[in-house]
């Protein structure tokens, strides 16, 4: 009989889960201080943690009276770097001064970036010289997911009884499965996930694998609780799964404050943020008012800088009073029109580490709290918002990509499981989402059967759409003997395959060729290439150019890491595995979250290229490459390599 080891005290294992983000807080320093900190201006260019120098494009006022600046790398463009949206970065003048401004990243794209100043001025050095931007160090994260972990150590009460449960100290409780609400547009396993959520008293877990509709249920039990409860917390860990939330919730005609930096918002989510909401309040424009004739009593105060007699002193006092007093006056109107705001929400949306970010949220009680892509979160995270609710609604899917730790041993030692992974073996509370609307039948089987029990089902409008109609939907091309050799890049230490990033544009070339003599209008069609290394990603973006007529009819072609198509969805996807050595080593590429994402982009065509004789001693693998055998999905790089 299988025996089951021992759950740990609750007490015992928030400590070492605490002390286990020490870890990791001290790895991300290490490698913040041996990259930034310690480095010179070309070696930080080279590591991709600055861009210099750059052009400053232009400078307006955002919404929430911040700055925001557009600028363009002219140093080493095109290079790879760690930059993206909701980065803490550093804006410096390369001078004797070596002044610094702190701002957040809103986006980059190609060698633009925009970002928002953390300050309300503009630097008076911003024409002084040089600019660059550096990488921050965030260590405000950290903060609050370790005051989370001291809190929940000392919980009592109600959160005391919820934090035992999540840990599957507590059997979860469930009122009795409440009817179907009418009118809802969902498949029977996503109506009762709604169900079986609306009943728990304590955690509901929606597990949503690739295409199966999570985020389309999710809002629909949103949207069920909105109406029975008035307000709701909905978190994710990352700033772009809560601005797609923050969209589909205010599609739904409900009223959603997304908290947060406005740089860590999408441009399309802004007039949802807190100070979006108090623009387009009526009572602003008199906000400003005051604001602004405060400001103006206090300059004709100080118009006068030398000897002035007692009557020009007391006028000095009595604007300044005034000052005061319209200033004064100004805080009370924007504490009521931010109380207003509040009471009048009803869904609030914040990344995990944001969710008590502002002083009046921090004050709020929720019945409910909703976290997504929670198979993405570390667990201190999730305590953040834990604290603040009666009851937690999970969804996402542990078999996708996990949280980012760069401790080795801290990733080892458990930090690398997620909440969402306890609650769904611990507390058997999960429902699971079985019918995908992305994939044809033989993309989607494999996953299926490796990760989800063999329950997913295609849905009959996919499960046998093609390209073509004698176009395989699935091929693994085999490079082995080939001599595509791996190569490392002993700039950033990071591995590409030249032959093999030929092969793949040749084969898409070759299809794209049968596309077109088809008459198909390939410019629709969404097509992208997964490589799981930055230095190939580099390689096929810089030969792209050399592929005319392949940019000219896939105009919509993205190349870029797995992480960057997480949640995302192609007609076309070729997936470049890149190692090939005799040793049979393959990295992180045994990490199979990663692989199960990989292979569950594409609707219609995958094409994944690598090397069977270094991939084949890998059990994962190896079932993959029996998979295609079985579906005569298998091709050599030789049929039509070298036609």
């Amino acid at each position: 009989m299988a025996t089951h080891k021992p759950l740990p005290r609750p007490d015992d294992e928030l400590e070492l889960t605490r002390q286990l983000l020490k870890q990791e807080k001290k790895a991300e320093f290490e490698y913040y201080r041996n990259k930034v900190l310690n480095t010179s201006l070309e070696d930080r260019r080279k590591e991709g943690v600055c861009w210099y120098p750059i052009e400053l494009l232009s400078h307006k006022i955002s919404t929430g009276e911040r700055y925001v600046m557009d600028v363009e790398r002219i140093g080493r463009p095109n290079e790879p770097h760690v930059f993206t949206a909701g980065k803490a970065i550093s804006l410096f003048v390369n001078d004797d001064s070596n002044s610094r401004a702190a701002a957040v990243v809103n986006w980059v794209k190609g060698n633009r970036m925009r970002f928002t100043l953390n300050g309300d001025d503009l630097p008076d050095w911003l024409y002084d010289g040089k600019l660059g931007i550096d990488l921050l160090f965030d260590e405000a994260s950290y903060k609050a997911m370790d005051a989370a972990m001291q809190s929940i150590l000392l919980a009592k009460g109600r959160t005391l009884e919820l934090r035992d449960t999540l840990l599957g100290h507590h059997k979860p409780s469930f009122n009795p499965l409440p009817p179907a609400p009418e009118g809802l547009t969902l498949n029977e396993p996503q109506v009762e996930a709604l169900r079986h959520a609306l009943a728990a008293k304590d955690v509901a877990i929606i597990h949503g694998p690739p295409g199966t509709g999570k985020t389309t249920t999710l809002v629909q039990v949103i949207r069920q609780v909105v109406q029975q409860e008035g307000q709701v917390l909905v978190c994710a860990p990352s700033n772009a799964a809560v601005d797609l939330l923050a969209d589909k919730l205010s599609e739904q005609e409900l009223s959603v404050l997304r908290m947060g930096h406005p740089a860590r918002v999408n441009e399309d989510n802004l007039p949802y943020t807190v100070d979006g909401r108090m623009a387009s309040h009526p009572s602003y424009k008199e906000l400003k008012r005051l604001r602004k004739k405060a400001e103006e009593m206090r300059n004709m105060a100080f118009k006068y800088k030398r000897s002035f007699g007692r009557s020009e002193r007391e006028q000095r006092k009595m604007l300044l009073r005034e000052s005061s007093s319209l200033k004064a006056q100004a805080e009370q109107l924007e504490y009521y029109l931010m109380y207003d705001i509040f009471e009048k929400t009803q869904v609030f949306c914040a990344t995990l580490v944001g969710a008590n970010g502002h002083p009046l949220l921090q004050e709020m009680r929720f019945k409910t709290l909703f976290i997504d892509e929670a198979g993405q979160a570390l667990e201190p995270a999730c305590w953040i918002p834990i604290q603040m609710a009666e009851r937690v609604i999970f969804a996402g899917d542990h078999w996708q990509l996990p949280p980012t730790i760069k401790s080795y041993d801290a990733a080892r030692e458990g930090l690398s499981e997620t909440l969402f992974e306890k609650c769904i073996t611990r507390t058997g509370a999960a429902r699971m989402l079985e019918v995908q609307y992305r994939m044809h039948r033989h993309i989607m089987e494999f996953s299926s059967r490796e990760f989800y029990g063999g329950r997913l089902q295609a849905a009959p409008s996919v499960a046998g759409w093609q390209l073509l109609p004698d176009e395989a939907p699935l091929e693994f091309v085999d490079t082995a003997g080939s001599g595509f050799a791996e190569t490392l890049d002993p700039e950033t230490v990071s591995l590409y395959n030249q032959e093999e990033a030929r092969a793949l544009y040749k084969h898409l070339s070759s299809l794209l060729e049968r596309l077109n003599a088809a008459g198909v209008v390939t410019e629709a069609l969404e097509a992208g290439i997964i490589a799981p290394y930055r230095a190939q990603v580099k390689l096929l973006t810089e030969q792209l150019p050399n592929q005319p007529q392949l940019r000219e009819a896939l105009p919509n072609l993205d190349i870029n890491t797995v992480d960057a198509f997480q949640g995302q969805e192609r007609d076309i996807m070729y997936i470049s595995l890149v190692r090939s050595n005799e040793r049979g080593e393959i990295g992180f590429l045994a990490d199979v979250r990663r692989m199960n994402v990989a292979l569950t982009r594409a609707k219609k065509k995958l094409v994944v290229l690598g090397d069977s004789a270094t991939f084949g001693n890998n059990p994962f693998y190896s079932r993959f490459l029996d998979y295609v055998q079985e579906i005569g999905a298998y091709r050599s790089v030789f049929e039509w390599m070298y036609d």
